[in-house]
This record gives structure tokens, C-alpha cells and sequence, in this order.
């Protein structure tokens, strides 16, 4: 039987039991998820079938805390893909989480810009009827995420980098300084991809 004689480090120490039984186990599954890749790359089909199962159901988890159905699906289906397009790149050195995740969240930005750009739409009249119904799922994605912010950073963020509304305009709008929207801008967006980083640390 082995025995783990390692002194914990001081972080160890100051973290409670349920947190280091949670570190232990991400690191054991990016152990596993690793050596189940290292076996894909040498043509073991049965590890690359099992790994993608897992990943499959991580990912689900990943991006429902993110994004509403529809685009948490295709956001999912896209990181997979996006995975064993570059499953000959992962190099089992490295920790298999977090190149994973690294590939999770460049999905998750692609998709936030796609709700930019379609909540954008969404503010102009002219857009054709059939093209709501899309503009309406992506422009939800956005609003889930800023909605998470304090309220004045979430609408000095709407005015300028959705309406594309100067700083000035925003600031009268709003009743804050100029300078005071430049930051709310900048704590807001810098919020948004700690946000992101917290919850990917968890799944």
C-alpha cells in the first residue's frame, strides 16, 4: 500500500478538505483524459472512443453554465471537433485539462463574439423576420453574461460595444463621467473573462 509522505504546501494547508478532494480529482481525470489520448495517438480507437464520451458529457456541463441550449450544443459539438482536428498536437507532457479547456474557451469566445454581432442585428429594424429567431438566441447568450455584472458596467458595455455609441453618448446616457465609463468598460469586459476562468476551474 503506498502512503503519500508529501508535505502538503502551504496553499494545501489553507484550503478545506471538499476543496483539495476537488483538486485531486481534476488532476486524476486530466491524468486520465492524458493517458487515454497518448493511447488515441498511437491508433487505440477504444481510448479515443471512451475520451471522447467523457469529454462529451464535461463539455455539456462546460457550456450550459455558459450559454443557452441551442448554442451550448453547437459550442460543444465544435470544441470536439475542434479536438480531433488537433489531437495530433497534444503532447502527453503536458496536462490534458488544460489544453482541453484552453480549446473550450476559444469556443466560448467565438460564440459571445457571434452574440455580439447578432445582438447588434437585433437592435435594427430592418432585419428580416426569419433572421429574429437566431439574433434572439445569440443576443440571449449575451445578455446571460452581462448579466452577471454590476448593472453599471453592463450598461455602459451595451452602449458602446453593442449600439457602438461614443463615449461621450454614453456618458450622457448614463449619468456617469466619461472616464468612469471608459473604466466600467474595461473592469466589465476584464469581469466577463474572470468570470469564465472561475467557472472552468470548477467544472
Amino acid at each position: 500500500m503506498h502512503i503519500d509522505s508529501r508535505t502538503p504546501s502551504p496553499v494545501e494547508q489553507s484550503l478545506p478538505p471538499t476543496a483539495l478532494s476537488q483538486s485531486s480529482h481534476r488532476d486524476s481525470r486530466s491524468e486520465r483524459w492524458g493517458r487515454l489520448m497518448a493511447s488515441a495517438q498511437t491508433g487505440d480507437s477504444r481510448a479515443y472512443e471512451e475520451l471522447l464520451r467523457e469529454l462529451d458529457r464535461w463539455l455539456r456541463r462546460y457550456f450550459a453554465r455558459r450559454l443557452p441550449g441551442p448554442a451550448a450544443d453547437d459550442a460543444t459539438q465544435e470544441t470536439l471537433l475542434a479536438i480531433h482536428r488537433k489531437r495530433h498536437t497534444y503532447q502527453p507532457a503536458r496536462p490534458f485539462a488544460a489544453w482541453a479547456m484552453a480549446i473550450a474557451h476559444y469556443k466560448w469566445i467565438d460564440r459571445i463574439r457571434d452574440a455580439t454581432r447578432f445582438a447588434a442585428l437585433a437592435l435594427d429594424d430592418e432585419i428580416p423576420v426569419e433572421d429574429h429567431g437566431e439574433a434572439a438566441i445569440s443576443a440571449a447568450a449575451l445578455d446571460n453574461l452581462l448579466g452577471r455584472l454590476k448593472p453599471a458596467q453592463a450598461n455602459v458595455i451595451r452602449l458602446v460595444k453593442l449600439r457602438g455609441l461614443s463615449i461621450a453618448r454614453a456618458s450622457g446616457a448614463t449619468g456617469q463621467s466619461a472616464a468612469l465609463v471608459k473604466v466600467n468598460i474595461h473592469r466589465g469586459l476584464k469581469k466577463l473573462t474572470a468570470l469564465s476562468r472561475d467557472a472552468t476551474e470548477r467544472a
